[in-house]
């Protein structure tokens, strides 16, 4: 799967960070929800650092279509309620 992290690059990630991606993004979508803005942030810079820690980063010139958006990094809470509802952004 290809995740485009919004102004920072895209990612190509292996099933198995897939699944620990869209269970950090449920728990997000959780604490959206509930309007825990703390635990969102919380969750939010892990579902990035797993991105970045997990993938392999692809090259600026490479064109491919990006499976999955993430947000940019500084996120408003208001602005994650938007983007964080229903299935949230990893696809089941």
């Amino acid at each position: 799967m290809i995740v485009r992290i919004a102004g920072e690059g895209q990612f190509e990630v292996s099933e198995d960070v897939v699944d620990r991606l869209n269970e950090l993004d449920n728990t997000a979508v959780a604490a959206v929800e509930s309007g825990d803005e703390a635990a969102f942030h919380q969750l939010f810079v892990q579902l990035i650092e797993l991105v970045e820690s997990e993938g392999s980063r692809l090259a600026d010139d490479e064109l491919v279509v990006s499976d999955v958006i993430v947000p940019p990094r500084d996120i408003t809470f208001d602005e994650a309620k938007a983007e964080f509802t229903g299935e949230g952004l990893i696809p089941n």
